[in-house]
């Protein structure tokens, strides 16, 4: 798929949220790893310039938001790697906390505890719905944090540096010594996110199959086409599909409403990323916050809309989808990975 996401530095978030997200001046270390490399080749300048002139004729009704404004531009996605990038400390955990504490869904007011349940975050006293979305965002956010163990800027011995697994990293994040308890649960939920997105990208099969993937170039749209048909027969083949049919049932006033209770708390939590301080972390955070939010719109639709083509996806919402969904692949890969390292050092 395309490796070109179209970004924008712009905040578009309250006031308010920006405040909270403020820290003092980034270190030199935290500047050079966190900027974006913008550099883009005449040849891909070129493809977005026929990209839009042939969404705009397809897929007019499909606009997406401010891709006019001057303050939007292409970003090669293949440049700029989800990695380390020395953004920590009191900043992204207020990004974190106004995700979680203002934007995810509380425990009923009338369980018991609810108090505890409050503070701890967990997600006893809620709805199976509730449950699922903040299972979801909080998969993301592990997945975020296993990257960021797994391709560490580490020293090389040889007085500089090189991008390795720091195993000290990620257990500082997910041991249940060091998180309360709570981080293998984080990890779980990474998996669960992962199944969800595998569903969504399943469902949208029939749509994903028929789409015409433009490129620009004939022999590339044919290699993509081939790429998602062997990548939608692999999933297919995996037994253990989320199922979406569960959710939403009984009242259907009720159930409208929380779906968008839903639309609504994404819509926040991406605008929020926008008050993200770090270039880089903010592009794969919009990225995957919208890819996941595309999955959700896909399970939320119904099954006959992927065969008579009244369902739509925008270029961006393909692209962030598939990527978003190869993030959380690899984040699982590297869990893997990291355990068999931690066992053979025991």
């Amino acid at each position: 798929m395309n490796s070109l996401q179209l970004f924008s530095r712009r905040n578009k978030y309250s006031e308010k949220a920006q405040e909270k997200a403020y820290e003092a001046c980034p270190t030199d270390e935290e500047k050079y790893l966190g900027a974006l490399d913008t550099s883009l080749s005449e040849e891909s300048k070129e493809s977005f310039k026929t990209w839009k002139v042939h969404d705009d004729a397809t897929n007019n009704f499909c606009q997406v938001d401010d891709e006019s404004s001057i303050d939007m531009e292409y970003v090669d996605l293949l440049l700029n790697p989800e990695r380390y990038t020395g953004y920590k400390g009191f900043s992204p955990r207020r990004i974190w906390n106004s995700i979680y504490k203002e934007n995810c869904f509380k425990p009923d007011p009338e369980t018991q505890e609810y108090e505890a349940l409050l503070t701890s975050q967990t997600i006893k006293g809620m709805c199976l719905e509730k449950r699922v979305f903040y299972r979801m965002i909080s998969g993301l956010h592990a997945s975020i944090n296993v990257h960021l163990s797994a391709k560490y800027l580490l020293p090389d011995g040889w007085g500089g540096t090189t991008w390795g697994m720091n195993l000290d990293e990620f257990k500082r994040r997910f041991d249940p010594q060091t998180t309360n308890g709570e981080g293998p649960q984080w990890l779980r939920n990474l998996y669960f996110a992962y199944l969800v997105e595998l569903r969504a990208i399943n469902k949208a099969a029939p749509y994903l199959q028929n789409e015409h993937f433009y490129t620009g170039d004939a022999e590339e749209d044919a290699k993509v086409q081939r790429l998602i048909v062997d990548l939608l027969g692999s999933i297919q083949e995996f037994p253990s599909h989320f199922n979406e049919s569960v959710m939403f049932q009984g009242d259907s006033k009720w159930a409208a409403q929380l779906k968008e209770e839903f639309r609504s708390h994404f819509r926040n939590i991406s605008k929020i990323m926008d008050c993200v301080g770090c270039d880089k972390c903010k592009l794969w955070g919009k990225l995957q916050t919208q890819g996941m939010g595309t999955a959700l719109k896909i399970l939320f639709s119904d099954d006959k809309h992927f065969h008579n083509r009244d369902f739509r996806l925008k270029r961006t919402e393909i692209v962030s989808l598939l990527n978003a969904f190869g993030r959380l692949s690899s984040s699982i890969k590297d869990v893997e990975v990291i355990r068999r390292k931690l066992k053979s050092k025991i």
